[in-house]
Order: structure tokens, then C-alpha cells, then sequence
């Protein structure tokens, strides 16, 4: 970070009477129907410097990541042959404390994905209030192809490769994208076999392995709390009695639903997945619907719904709110359109709305919650993790959902003020990434880095 030139905030009331013309400027200059990964993340914090109007070597500095790694596994098999891998790690911006993200073991994994991901959780760090900088890592590999043997090996060979760049003060990985708690687990044995007892070295592990009560639920415990808030303080109306489509019905989806309707009175009317979708107009009993999938059911096979299919077409059904809850993209210029029957839409998948979509859904008056506030209870409670074993003390579960809902409840009162500012023509999102750059830049003037 150092060489890094920071300017001060300036001018930021005389942007007020062209605040819409420069969030469709902004849009339209940044956007293109073939717009990469990494572009999508980069479109909406470049739409924030415009109405911050930063000096652009600010920008420049800000949007490039600090380090990025790519490494080759070599990894042993089963059946004595040996196969390589290719690895990445990219820390975006530890201006607020230690690098923090996911492992990802996908084919798809590389570079380019890893910068948009990595520099998203610093945005979503700096919103939330929580202490950690930007990071992202993966292996591109078809983890259905690897053995538990071969997998173990590979994530012991990854740790190994990059000793040097992760640690509990460095670099904390977590789990995401085809890992787990096994992952975890591997990882901070073969951490402290390498450099020393270090639990707080990984977070997501299991929870008699140093990790930590509620962390299976939090991303959707986190989409729920921030749900209400959307609700309750934006939109003025009541999350019981609402309705609402899930899109995705993975961990996320999943606990988002249930904790919905059962500690807020919500009626989920709709819910669909990779393979399948089910509709329930008097709303699903979703434990139930839990238990059916658990048990290795398909949605539409679900005794107390309706089969529908899980195309499009699932855009059309009737509901009052959306929550995307599965992979990035999934609401994109060709299907936003069927969207605008909703009142409001909750990107509780990182990535959810491609900016087309979003510009789409922001030109017809839906309201967003967006991703970069959406999607935080994992990384919240994560961070409650790594605390946690700093501390060496183990906290109940009262005390997590508790603590998780102030931090949410904190960082919607940051977004309603930055609001407030601006006007109404000033989105969620982009006021999520303006509070979020904000903060970036003023530890950076506090810490002196020029």
C-alpha cells in the first residue's frame, strides 16, 4: 500500500442536482453486454468515484489489488500418476487489517475472477464495519474428480505453497465454493504444522475444532436481518405476510427462507434450485420442504407445493420480493425484464444482478438491496470466528446472532445516512460503495500511507 495518493473528499454537495444523470453515465460508460467478472465489480465502485469524484490516481490505487500469487500444485493421485493444478491467492486492499476470503475449488477458477471477488469483500469489509481487507483464492480443478485423499492432499499442497502470503495476521481463507469445514480443518493442521499452532489461521472450521456456533446459518441468518431492514426502513412495509420467491436453495437460499418465515412470519411462496423448483401460493412449509431435500427429494416432488420449472420462467410467478440466492449472473440482461412485476429485489448472492440488470430494475423504479450489504452475515460472523480464537474463548450462539444483527443494523444505518446526503436518486448500491470507499480512505490518511 505504500505509495499510495490519497486526496481528500472535496466538492461532494455541488455533485447533488446531477446525481442521476451521473449514475446512468457512469453505467452506460462502464457497461457492455460482454462486461468480465472482474468489469461488474469495478462498474459500480467506479460509479461511487464519480459522485466522490476522487482524484483518479486514488482510484487507480484503490481498484488495483496489493498482491496476487498463482502457484502450481503438484499433487500425487490414487493411481500413481501426478497432476498439476494452478492456484491463485489475490489481496486486494488491507488498509483496515489482515486479508480475508474464501477458498474456491471450481474449473472455472482464475485470475481475473479472483480480483473481482477478492476486491468485493473489501468493499463489503469496509461497509460492514468489519476488520479485515480483501482477499480471494482457488484451484482450478473439478472437485468431483479428486478422491477425499486427493482432495486433502491438494489443500495441504496449497497451504504449503502459500505459507508465506496466509496466516491469522496475514491472509484469513474461509470457506466458499465446493469447500467445507473438512477444508478448513485440513488447512489449520497443515498451517500449524508449517509455522505453529495457529487456529485463527482459517475460519469455518468445525465447531469442536476452535470454530463457531451459528456460522452454518449466517449468510442466510444475514440476508434475513438485512431483509428486514430493506423492509422495515426503505420500502415501510411488514416482512410477515410478505411474499417471496428464493432463487437458490443451497445453504444461503435455504436458511434465508427459513429463518424468514419462521422468526419474521414470511411467506415463501416459491423456491427453485440448479435442477428443479417448486410454488406454493399459500406459502411452503420450508423445515419441511429442508427435510425433503435433505432426504435427497426434489423440489417439485415436494408434497406441499406445486412442481414448476426452474427456467425464467420461475421469474413470473407472483410474489412481492425476490432473493437471488444462487450464482453470479443469475439475473442478467435477457431475463431482468421478467422482474419488474416485483417490488423489490435482495441480492443475497454475491454477484446476483449483472449491472445491465441492475440498471434495468433502477430505470424502472425496483429497489435493490445489493450484495455488497446483502450478502455480509458469512463474512460478519466469520470475523466473530477469528476474534474468537484470538480471544481463545468460545462465545454462544445468543451472543453471535446478537452481535451479527447489530452489525447489520449498524452498516443500514451508514447506507439510510449517505442517503439522506444525496437524495433519493442515490441507490443502495451505490451508496454502499461510497460509504465503503469513504472509510477506505480515511484509514488511509490516518495511516499515513501517501
Amino acid at each position: 500500500m505504500e505509495g499510495r495518493t490519497v486526496a481528500a473528499l472535496a466538492g461532494l454537495g455541488t455533485r447533488l442536482a446531477s446525481l442521476k444523470t451521473a449514475a446512468s453515465a457512469g453505467l452506460q460508460r462502464y457497461c457492455t453486454n460482454t462486461t468480465p467478472t472482474y468489469g461488474r465489480t469495478s462498474v459500480y465502485v467506479k460509479e461511487a468515484f464519480n459522485i466522490l469524484d476522487f482524484d483518479p490516481q486514488v482510484e487507480k490505487a484503490i481498484l488495483n489489488p496489493d498482491r496476487e500469487v498463482k502457484v502450481n500444485l503438484v499433487v500425487p493421485m490414487d493411481n500413481g500418476e501426478v497432476n498439476m493444478y494452478d492456484a491463485y491467492r489475490v489481496q486486494h486492499n488491507n488498509v483496515l487489517g489482515p486479508f480475508k476470503g474464501g477458498l474456491i475449488l471450481h474449473p472455472a477458477v482464475d485470475l481475473e475472477n479472483m480480483r473481482s471477488l477478492a476486491s468485493l469483500n473489501t468493499w463489503k469489509f469496509s461497509l460492514l464495519n468489519v476488520q479485515f481487507g480483501g482477499s480471494k483464492g482457488g484451484v482450478a480443478v473439478d472437485p468431483r474428480s479428486l478422491s477425499e485423499r486427493e482432495m486433502e492432499k491438494l489443500t495441504r499442497k496449497y497451504v504449503q505453497a502459500l505459507q508465506e502470503v496466509i496466516g491469522p495476521r496475514t491472509d484469513i481463507p474461509a470457506p466458499d465454493i465446493n469447500t467445507d469445514e473438512r477444508h478448513m480443518a485440513w488447512i489449520f493442521d497443515q498451517y500449524s504444522k508449517l509455522r505453529g499452532y495457529a487456529p485463527a489461521a482459517v475460519t469455518g472450521k468445525p465447531v469442536w475444532l476452535h470454530g463457531i456456533v451459528g456460522r452454518d446459518s449466517a449468510g442466510g441468518r444475514g440476508a434475513a436481518y438485512a431483509t428486514r431492514e430493506f423492509m422495515t426502513r426503505t420500502l415501510r412495509r411488514k416482512v410477515a405476510g410478505s411474499t417471496f420467491l428464493v432463487q437458490g436453495f443451497g445453504k444461503l437460499g435455504s436458511w434465508a427462507a427459513q429463518i424468514l418465515q419462521q422468526e419474521m412470519g414470511a411467506k415463501i411462496v416459491g423456491v427453485s434450485c440448479s435442477e428443479t423448483a417448486v410454488y406454493n401460493e399459500d406459502g411452503l412449509d420450508i423445515p419441511a420442504l429442508r427435510a425433503h431435500v435433505a432426504q435427497g427429494g426434489l423440489l417439485k416432488d415436494f408434497p406441499g407445493g406445486t412442481g414448476v420449472p426452474n427456467d425464467d420462467s420461475f421469474l413470473d410467478l407472483p410474489a412481492d420480493v425476490l432473493i437471488p440466492c444462487a450464482v453470479d449472473g443469475t439475473i442478467h440482461a435477457g431475463n431482468a425484464a421478467r422482474c419488474l412485476h416485483f417490488n423489490a429485489v435482495v441480492e443475497a448472492a454475491n454477484a446476483a444482478l449483472t449491472p445491465e440488470a441492475d440498471a434495468l430494475l433502477r430505470q424502472h423504479g425496483v429497489p435493490v438491496l445489493p450484495d455488497i450489504y446483502a450478502n455480509g452475515g458469512a463474512v460478519i460472523v466469520s470475523f466473530f470466528e477469528w476474534v474468537q480464537n484470538n480471544q481463545n474463548l468460545q462465545w454462544e450462539e445468543d451472543e453471535v446472532k446478537r452481535e451479527l444483527d447489530r452489525y447489520l443494523t449498524d452498516a443500514y444505518d451508514a447506507l439510510i445516512k449517505e442517503q439522506q446526503q444525496y437524495g433519493s436518486g442515490l441507490t443502495l448500491r451505490t451508496a454502499g460503495y461510497m460509504v465503503a470507499l469513504r472509510r477506505l480512505q480515511r484509514a488511509e490518511l490516518v495511516r499515513g500511507h501517501s
